[in-house]
């Protein structure tokens, strides 16, 4: 892991990394006269679960300053792969035509470090995620009840908000996709908050 190193031993193991990759094609180092200087990173895939998607967001805001202009220093990346289907992340030019390391790398070298120490960049980031993910889950743990009652507008809010006051251990993360409450609690809920069954 590079956040274990310090940041000139980083960038030496980072550049050019994905000359050692298996099985690797980066057709973009053919319009590169520097492409060994460059490292590819990884974040993500269309598999990751909320905290990878987050930490994610949070590099791909970091490096935003670095991928403008005609020559930047950084560069989205989404790569096929036959097991994950694809996986998204960055080339990030790691040292500069005078050997200097760049400041884009310097920048996802400091976040790598932040890393080390915790696993989640922006708890903020996260926290929403989880939340939105929930609100997504409830309404489809729902799909049986929902034939059942009348539901109003909001009313996975309000769900939401009667578990998280009364059953909250059925709004905890699961498997890192966000709360899956169970049927017979959500039906607890929508009793409790007066929702009328159809006739």
């Amino acid at each position: 892991m590079l956040g274990t190193l310090d940041l000139e031993a980083a960038a030496k193991k980072a550049a050019g990394n994905w000359q050692r990759f298996d099985s690797f094609v980066w057709f973009r180092d053919r319009d590169l006269n520097d492409a060994d200087q460059w490292a590819i990173v990884y974040t993500h895939n269309r598999d990751s679960g909320l905290l990878d998607q987050s930490n994610a967001a949070v590099i791909e805001k970091a490096l935003e300053p670095f991928t403008e202009g005609d020559d930047p220093d950084a560069v989205a990346e989404q790569h096929s792969h036959w097991a994950v289907g694809n996986v998204q992340g960055h080339s990030i030019r790691v040292y500069d035509g005078d050997g200097n390391i760049t400041e884009a790398f310097q920048a996802y070298f400091e976040l790598q470090e932040q890393l080390e120490a915790y696993p989640i960049l922006s708890e903020t980031d996260y926290s929403d995620r989880e939340y939105e993910a929930t609100h997504e889950n409830i309404d489809l743990a729902s799909w049986s009840l929902k034939k059942r009652f009348d539901l109003p507008e909001g009313w996975v809010d309000q769900v939401y908000g009667w578990l998280s006051d009364n059953d909250p251990n059925q709004l905890e993360n699961v498997s890192d996709q966000g709360g899956w409450p169970d049927e017979e609690s959500l039906e607890t809920a929508f009793k409790a908050l007066g929702f009328k069954e159809q006739e």
